[in-house]
């Protein structure tokens, strides 16, 4: 599948008493044939834009001004979901499928496009029109900041558990380390955990008994080792712990708080159950929401490039509207001919003003873009 299209809106010129319609089946066919004949791996299908009310000609050239920029606000919109779509299926595991609109793949959609007047009265003010893909998109894109921020809350808290029971001995929790038999706790006696430096270990076992003068001996045991730290248990008497603290600090062993539950430890593991949980749920809901919105946003999106080529194509041929307006997607070779073909392709005298690279500036003005051709075009990236 391409990822980048051209839509463009060639002027039709009736002659001999032809019709529009039989002018119109004239350079279809023209361009059917050019581009067969010089540049036939390029794809190419019609794009059928309805007869929109025009309105005035001040109204057009207003209206031409914000074209580019919403354009600009609705393509991001689209390829932002599309991204939301990529990161949720490679969270989950899930082989990246063919985005669609309504079941259509979405460059069937395209190639096909359809104009849906249900939604959008082809004999509404093309300012309406355009307001009301504005306003579609841009609720969609508030919608879509509200559940990212709350799924990515989610994602946040366990990314802090992960954090604490994946990180050095130093910071981490450590109650998934210790068992209820490495712990001694009596009226006199109770058990520290000690954080020894990976490398400070012998130290640590030659002078732990010397610190204070009533530790256990041999009572230190170690119970798990990181790439920095040891962690070690020490039993003393409850009377010297705050001495003992003092000089393990002075030795370079950090003491780590830790008083031992089991309900706590429960606790805390049925909560990291409940967030992967929640983050599961959430990100299928995100996903399936995703996919839904993608397809809305991205019809819109089409309805308002066909607005776009309406709009430009009056301004660029005048009136009554006469063109032929085609999608191609040609490859980055073939770019230079077909645009010599399209060029080749337009006769009409309006058109022939667009020729001069000078006029670029003037292109921009009506609702063109950076490039300048003597034909309505512009890009439909999808990615």
């Amino acid at each position: 599948m391409a990822t980048r299209y051209w839509i463009v809106a060639l002027p039709v010129q009736s002659a001999d008493g032809a019709t529009v319609a039989a002018a119109k089946t004239a350079l279809w066919s023209r361009l059917q044939d050019s581009i067969s004949r010089h540049s036939f791996d390029t794809p190419l299908y019609r794009f059928t834009v309805p007869d929109l009310r025009p309105g005035t000609l001040d109204s057009l050239l207003a209206l031409s001004d914000d074209l580019v920029k919403s354009n600009i606000f609705i393509e991001g919109v689209s390829h932002k979901i599309r991204r939301q779509i990529e990161d949720l299926e490679r969270a989950g595991g899930v082989e990246s499928g063919t985005l669609t609109v309504d079941g259509v793949p979405v460059d069937s959609y395209l190639t096909r496009f359809v104009w849906d007047e249900g939604k959008y009265p082809v004999n509404a003010p093309l300012k309406e029109t355009v307001s009301s893909i504005q306003s579609q998109v841009a609720k969609i894109e508030d919608d879509m900041k509200v559940r990212v921020a709350e799924y990515s809350n989610v994602k946040s808290q366990l990314g802090q558990i992960n954090r604490k029971q994946t990180g050095s001995l130093a910071v981490r929790d450590l109650s998934n380390l210790i068992k209820p038999e490495d712990m001694v706790t009596s009226e006199h006696l109770v058990t520290l955990l000690s954080i020894v430096p990976k490398y400070s270990q012998k130290d640590w076992l030659a002078s732990y008994e010397s610190l204070d003068t009533f530790v256990v001996p041999r009572s230190s045991k170690k119970l798990y080792e990181d790439n920095e730290y040891a962690l070690y248990t020490v039993t003393l008497f409850a009377k010297v712990v705050d001495n003992f603290k003092v000089h393990a600090r002075e030795k370079g062993f950090q003491i780590r708080d830790f008083e031992y539950s089991p309900e706590a430890q429960e606790s805390r593991k049925q909560e990291l159950e409940k967030l992967l949980q929640d983050q599961e749920l959430m990100r299928t809901s995100l996903l399936q929401w995703c996919y839904a919105s993608y397809s809305e946003v991205f019809s819109s999106w089409m309805h308002f490039s066909a607005v776009r080529v309406f709009v430009e194509s009056i301004l660029r041929y005048g009136l009554p509207a006469r063109f032929l307006s085609v999608v191609l997607a040609p490859s980055t070779k073939s770019e230079k001919k077909v645009r010599t073909i399209l060029e080749g392709l337009c006769s009409n005298a309006n058109s022939s003003y667009w020729r001069s690279e000078d006029d670029v500036g003037v292109a921009a003005g009506l609702g063109g873009e950076t490039e300048s051709h003597p034909y309505v075009s512009f890009t439909i990236n999808f990615v």
